[in-house]
């Protein structure tokens, strides 16, 4: 029997990924956490085989949460289940001690296969999202960057985390327009018109490294 932790901050996506899951006798959906910080606690005192990750939720991610959790407690496997499949969010959430990394439009028995990878101690990851980060490593490996400053670095590292603009200012301690300003600096210099493409990018290039997110 393997004993899976969910974890994710949609109610319904917990409910229909436990009611898939269940078709299988030998897996066990022994809890359901709804941010990082509680998937933590309930390791501690549940102790699942397996932990199913979604990246972005409320008061703790995903990638902080599995730093943590391989941290605290090596034995257990984290499997990320993301609708995002950017570079970004891949590289993080592996670099962060994951097992793999699947899309939630990926059929069901593609996570069941993965479950049982991943308890055999294997890295699973979508073949679709392996090919889409070698095609961006090599893109992205042969052009140069104007450096960014300091403050477009600081910035850009507080979008990479998930911060809006306004969250950005009031730590920053300028007004959400100078971090408008700043923001439409940076995609300029790294020539993207986006925060994820921007982030993407500026971990290619070494400006923001994966420990820092």
């Amino acid at each position: 029997m393997i004993s899976i932790l969910l974890v994710d901050d949609h109610a319904l996506v917990r409910e229909g990924t436990h009611a898939l899951l269940q078709q299988d006798p030998n897996l066990q959906v022994v809890g359901e956490a709804r941010d990082g910080q509680q998937a933590i606690e309930l390791c501690e005192t549940l102790s699942p085989d397996i932990a199913i990750m979604d990246v972005n939720m409320p008061n703790m991610g995903g990638i902080e949460a599995t730093r943590q959790i391989k941290r605290l407690y090596p034995r257990i496997a984290v499997l990320g289940l993301s609708a995002h499949d950017d570079e970004a969010f891949v590289m993080a959430l592996l670099e962060a001690g994951a097992a793999g990394y699947l899309l939630k439009d990926a059929p069901g028995q593609e996570l069941i296969d993965a479950i049982y990878a991943a308890k055999r101690g294997e890295s699973v990851i979508a073949p679709q999202l392996t090919q889409m980060i070698l095609k961006r490593v090599r893109q992205g490996s042969e052009q140069k960057t104007e450096a960014l400053t300091d403050r477009e670095r600081e910035v850009l590292l507080l979008a990479a985390r998930g911060f809006s603009n306004k969250e950005i200012a009031k730590k920053l301690e300028i007004s959400p327009k100078t971090v408008e300003v700043h923001l439409s600096a940076l995609f300029e210099k790294l020539e993207v018109a986006s925060r994820t493409e921007a982030v993407i990018r500026s971990m290619k290039r070494g400006i923001i490294q994966l420990s820092e997110l």
